[in-house]
């Protein structure tokens, strides 16, 4: 008798309606466990949907364009054994963790909710226009049970951008009705706009649309799907946080040396030393010296979210643009083992292979351009953390040290803050001590 099951698409952290990009497999075909079933592309990475188990495809669910969440239904498949078939969701199965794979769920689980995506977390609308209640969502904790509404109501919430897991129900049996999605978006306009992205009320006008081929001969090129994404959250961050950028140098003349001494034994533990790894030591030991630098403003702006946690956030050139992965409890990994982790991240980067996790949850962010060149640049923040560094090329300058001029590496330091958390005096005192710390790295241990 055959084994028929459904195979859903499992956790893929806070992402929703994620577009189906690729379909290796189809109807028919002969799969193994872990074989690729679906390429997903969401906020700057791209998740690979593995098969829980061995089998034949019988009928696919979905097709190229579609659109997909945790729980979607994407495929039925014979098992080729019953002894293949996968732990149960609350082994914690999900895309992007190592031996982990999808769900095969019961024929008739409950479809998850279907909202629309919160400004910042792959959104495409305009940037500087953010839905409220969308916006709501993005900072409140769903409450994990499917909402029980009819089909006309979920299709009314869906085009106000509401969430209906956040929406109290009034009918029978907690049944939410249309008077209360209503009621749920009248008290969201009705806060106070203080957090990020909030309130902006700009009005601004359209763009005037420009024949560019009435001037010469022109060719179009779609932007690509990173740039798409990474465009209006960019967008939405400059407008919405008042930036600040404080520019300083650091002498590193002796931090390189070291680095270059340490190469070699860097290379045998399999790590290539850069000078990033020492930068993030030294920006942790600045945020705990300055805490507001590791925080982020609260949902309605009236609180700061102080962090005591460090995950730090770099800049990865790809081809598709830039993406930021971030690197979890640097504060508590050696030199080598940043440089280790950089070195897997970045390849994972360039190749597309990013998971969700990746780049969720940074606290600050170091984007460098000294491989490239430059010497300042205005970097946008990263919301909703309050501060990110540029680093641009270190140059040979002469600088005087009281008896002569003397040949010094210098490093461009840019540091871009949001102005509601950080005042000038506090961005100041934060680049003088990095510029010192880099200048004599012992002062990490101290």
């Amino acid at each position: 008798m055959a084994n028929i099951k459904e195979v859903r698409v499992p956790d893929i952290g806070s992402f929703k309606d994620v577009e189906i990009i690729e379909i290796p497999v189809k109807a028919g075909d002969v799969i193994n466990a872990d074989d690729t079933l679906l390429v997903l592309e969401s906020d700057k990475a791209t998740m690979d949907v593995p098969a829980p188990f061995g089998g034949k495809v019988k009928s696919l669910k979905v097709k190229v364009g579609d659109k997909v969440s945790e729980g979607s239904l994407v495929l039925t498949l014979e098992a080729a054994d019953e002894a293949a078939v996968p732990p149960s969701p609350a082994s914690g199965g999900g895309v992007g963790g190592e031996g982990k794979a999808a769900v095969a769920t019961p024929a008739t689980p409950p479809s998850p909710p279907a909202p629309l995506p919160p400004a910042g977390e792959g959104s495409t609308a305009p940037a500087f226009r953010p839905s409220p209640t969308a916006e709501l969502a993005a900072t409140a904790a769903p409450s994990g049970t499917k909402p029980h509404a009819s089909p006309s109501v979920r299709a009314f919430a869906r085009e106000l951008g509401v969430d209906l897991t956040l929406v109290n129900g009034s009918g029978p049996k907690r049944r939410i009705l249309k008077e209360d999605v209503q009621a749920f978006v009248k008290n969201a306009l009705s806060k106070p706009r203080g957090g990020v992205g909030g309130g902006l009320g700009l009005n601004l006008p359209e763009m005037p649309a420009v024949d560019f081929a009435q001037f010469g001969p022109v060719e179009s090129r779609a932007l690509s799907k990173v740039k798409k994404i990474s465009g209006p959250n960019l967008h939405r961050n400059w407008i919405a946080a008042p930036h600040v950028t404080q520019f300083d140098e650091s002498d590193i003349t002796d931090l390189e040396a070291f680095r270059k001494a340490m190469q070699s034994e860097a290379e045998k533990q399999g790590a290539k030393l850069t000078l990033l790894p020492f930068m993030m030591k030294a920006v942790i030991a600045a945020m705990k010296a300055y805490p507001d630098f590791n925080a982020s403003l609260s949902a309605d702006g009236e609180s700061l979210v102080l962090k005591k946690y460090f995950h730090i956030g770099f800049a990865v050139d790809t081809p598709d643009g830039l993406v930021v992965p971030v690197v979890r409890d640097a504060d508590k990994k050696s030199v080598f083992e940043i440089a280790k982790e950089l070195a897997v991240m970045s390849a994972k980067a360039r190749d597309r292979k990013l998971g969700p996790a990746d780049m969720q949850g940074g606290c600050f962010t170091i984007s460098s351009l000294g491989g490239i060149g430059g010497t300042y640049f205005t970097p946008i923040l990263n919301s909703p953390e309050v501060a990110i560094l540029g680093v641009s090329r270190s140059t040979l300058k002469p600088v005087w040290n009281g008896k002569e001029f003397a040949p010094r590496l210098v490093l461009p330091l840019s540091l871009s803050y949001d102005h509601r958390v950080i005042d000038g005096a506090q961005g100041a005192r934060f680049t003088s001590l990095l510029g010192t710390l880099l200048a004599d790295v012992r002062r990490l241990l101290l």
